[in-house]
């Protein structure tokens, strides 16, 4: 079975649904990678680009049928502080170059002992967690939908000394 097709949650018929795929954010992340659906079934993931899949999307296969995507739960540092620390602490891990998921109220990473000691010596609170991860996509990955294509020509290798110019 090959799934050539990511389709965006809700745009497909659910009748349709031969299984699930349970995945981690990185899985959730891929362009070509054998696969195993939660019922046991080998499929090869071969999209043309690498996209982003979210919980609740579906995988087209060759013969119509679809196996939706079910986002794993993950070892994650949920973030909090109050309305005044929640930025700072936004800045100073976006400034580590670190996947965050953005809430009103929260910030949620990938487990890091070494992040959550920064964070509670910042004032904040990191809290360990096993949840779903699906982190922002970033300035240069997209098109601000989930479902876009991360690949890129410029190379993002530079040093903090040197600034934070892209290009």
């Amino acid at each position: 079975m090959r799934a050539s097709r990511a389709l965006p949650a809700g745009s497909w018929d659910k009748t349709r649904e031969r299984g699930t795929a349970t995945l981690d954010w990185d899985e959730r992340h891929r362009r070509r990678r054998s696969l195993t659906s939660d019922q046991g079934e080998p499929f090869l993931l071969d999209l043309a680009e690498a996209a982003r899949l979210a919980d609740g999307d579906g995988l087209a296969l060759d013969d119509g049928s679809v196996i939706r995507v079910v986002a794993r739960p993950e070892p994650v540092l949920e973030i909090r502080a109050g309305a005044a620390g929640l930025p700072r602490l936004a800045y100073h891990l976006g400034n580590r170059h670190l996947a965050i998921q953005i809430f009103s109220d929260r910030l949620v990473i990938r487990d890091d002992s070494v992040i959550a000691a920064m964070v509670e010596g910042l004032g904040g609170e990191a809290l360990r967690r096993e949840a779903p991860f699906d982190p922002e996509p970033g300035a240069y990955g997209g098109h601000g939908h989930r479902d876009h294509h991360d690949d890129h020509a410029h190379d993002h290798a530079h040093h903090h000394a040197d600034g934070h110019r892209h290009g």
